[in-house]
């Protein structure tokens, strides 16, 4: 990948950034995510499209917003700076995805591409929908999952993604039976488009491993802090999104390194 190429990328993905901040706020409260406008959280002034350029907005305007003046979340520039490197990532990843060939052809052999781009947005999405509200939404998950699985169908995996997805959503479900409320049912959601985006048992189960023990280092940190108490909750759903990104870069490396053929 050129470093033009990279530039669109990291543009296009600060951009998808932007606009899962508005799905991150909007959604768990009811709004629409189409009108109206961008508005100040603070004094719901309208923000102006030269004000909402994703990133160096927020660097111009020193994290303030123009109209009031209150402190603009650091939480913005977060989401677009993370979306932005992970589309790059994507697109590092998925590099033989994009063909020079035109047609019906490139959209088929792009699919791989699109699908890992759809599944980070998601996650993301999820991800901190879930660390404010300890939520996972079912608006996003059983869309996920349908188009996660027609786009495993487009490319002959349907049975290989129905399995990992039923596989995963059983393995959470069953933990969810025997923690009584350690987890919730938007956890076996989440597990479900997860395996049906990574269209493979054996990725599968490393990023529910990934998560598990993510998870479980840092429950150890905060009990060893004292942040947390032991019955205090918390969202799962971030370990399972890490532990599913994990996977997605680094699984198959995983996979050989442990079970070399």
């Amino acid at each position: 990948m050129t470093v033009a190429e990279g530039l669109v990328f990291g543009a296009l993905g600060a951009v998808l950034g932007s606009f899962a901040n508005v799905i991150i706020y909007r959604l768990p409260r009811e709004e629409s995510i189409v009108f109206p406008g961008s508005r100040c959280p603070h004094c719901r002034a309208s923000i102006r499209a030269w004000d909402n350029v994703p990133l160096l907005s927020f660097v111009f305007l020193r994290g303030r917003c123009r109209a009031c003046g209150a402190p603009i979340s650091l939480r913005y520039p977060l989401v677009e700076a993370l979306m932005a490197a992970l589309v790059v990532a994507v697109r590092l990843r998925f590099s033989g995805s994009a063909p020079d060939a035109a047609g019906l052809h490139a959209v088929t052999a792009a699919l791989p591409l699109i699908s890992a781009l759809l599944f980070v947005f998601l996650l993301v999405v999820i991800t901190f929908i879930d660390l404010d509200h300890r939520l996972i939404l079912n608006r996003l998950t059983y869309p996920g999952i349908a188009g996660g699985f027609l786009v495993a169908a487009a490319q002959g995996r349907a049975s290989p993604a129905l399995i990992a997805g039923l596989g995963a959503a059983g393995i959470i479900l069953v933990i969810v039976i025997v923690s009584r409320g350690g987890m919730g049912l938007g956890d076996v959601k989440l597990a479900a488009l997860i395996g049906t985006f990574l269209t493979s048992p054996a990725l599968t189960a490393v990023a529910l491993f990934l998560g598990f023990m993510a998870g479980g280092l840092v429950g150890v940190v905060l009990l060893a802090l004292r942040l947390r108490g032991r019955k205090d909750p918390i969202p799962f759903g971030p370990f399972l999104a890490l532990g599913a990104l994990g996977a997605l870069f680094w699984g198959d490396a995983i996979i050989r390194w442990y079970w070399p053929i």
